[in-house]
């Protein structure tokens, strides 16, 4: 790797992960950390930022930075029970909207929210919450996969007797190429007994027609694990609800395009992150209507209909 840019050196690292070669994977990361005294980050915006230094955890206490999006902190939020069992004290500084969700989570011992500044927090090590796989050297056959590892009540949804579909189409300006334009999903719309919900955010969710489902989404994210828990299924593209979805133990579609993240890994229906979850793949980028032709026909197989 001498020689590499660090572009090079990311482009490897993610077809290790994505290949489910882990364990290369961390090797890459373990040069990386070596090399981190010599360049700082803190310039950088913060989900960029490195935290860990390669200190061991044990027995220390421990603050567990979560830098990068909502859909990330519930990913690895399952890693806590792991940093419990060898440290003292497990500090968790989480996004003030997950709050609610993850005062049940098993193995904090303090929840802060997260702002701009300094944690309110005495510790003595602390680790950017996505960090955590390569602090454990998690893989194929050690990550921590047992759920549901988020529990909450179900809410009251209206009953029709039909399964409860909740549908999720936009991910957001950030990443278009996870976004489904909406008229694209008109198919599923015809599949017959199904109750769709929309669970949609957002200026997006102006883009539904009127009789398009039942609008079921909403901001807290606490209400909407809520929701998800009384629904058969979430259909979702690649964004925080399939994450809540999956953490929860709900049956999960993800729609990815695609050049994936690498966390959904290469040529695979199935996740070994969520058991519950099913991958539908873009074949050729930017194709979403094979996709859903294949989403409306299985929906369709759930309750035996033809479309």
């Amino acid at each position: 790797m001498v020689g590499a840019t660090q572009e090079d050196v990311s482009d490897v690292w993610m077809r290790h992960m994505r290949r489910g070669d882990f364990a290369a994977a961390w090797e890459i990361s373990d040069r990386v950390l070596r090399q981190r005294g010599e360049v700082s980050s803190r310039d950088l915006p913060r989900h960029l930022q490195s935290v860990w230094d390669g200190e061991p955890l044990d027995g220390k206490r421990v603050l567990v930075r979560c830098y990068h999006g909502l859909g990330d902190t519930i990913h690895f939020i399952r890693y806590v029970p792991l940093v419990k069992a060898v440290a003292a004290e497990v500090i968790v500084w989480a996004q003030p909207e997950l709050l609610p969700l993850l005062r049940g989570v098993r193995g904090i011992d303090r929840l802060l929210p997260l702002h701009h500044g300094k944690p309110e927090a005495g510790y003595d090590i602390d680790v950017e919450i996505m960090e955590l796989p390569h602090v454990f050297r998690t893989t194929l056959q050690t990550l921590p996969a047992e759920i549901p590892y988020l529990h909450v009540q179900p809410a009251r949804i209206p009953d029709d007797s039909q399964p409860a579909v909740g549908i999720v189409w936009s991910a957001g300006g950030w990443d278009e190429r996870r976004s489904i334009p909406f008229p694209l999903l008109a198919p599923l719309a015809r599949v017959p007994g199904i109750a769709l919900h929309v669970l949609q955010r957002g200026s997006e969710l102006a883009e539904r027609p009127a009789g398009f489902g039942i609008v079921s989404g909403t901001d807290d994210v606490l209400q909407a694990a809520r929701v998800m828990r009384a629904l058969d299924l979430v259909i979702s593209v690649d964004s925080m609800p399939a994450h809540l979805a999956g953490a929860l133990g709900v049956p999960v579609w993800n729609l990815l395009h695609a050049e994936a993240d690498w966390r959904w890994m290469e040529g695979r229906t199935d996740s070994p992150w969520y058991p519950t979850m099913r991958l539908f793949r873009q074949e050729q980028p930017g194709e979403w209507e094979p996709v859903i032709s294949r989403v409306a026909a299985a929906l369709a197989g759930l309750v035996g209909a033809t479309i």
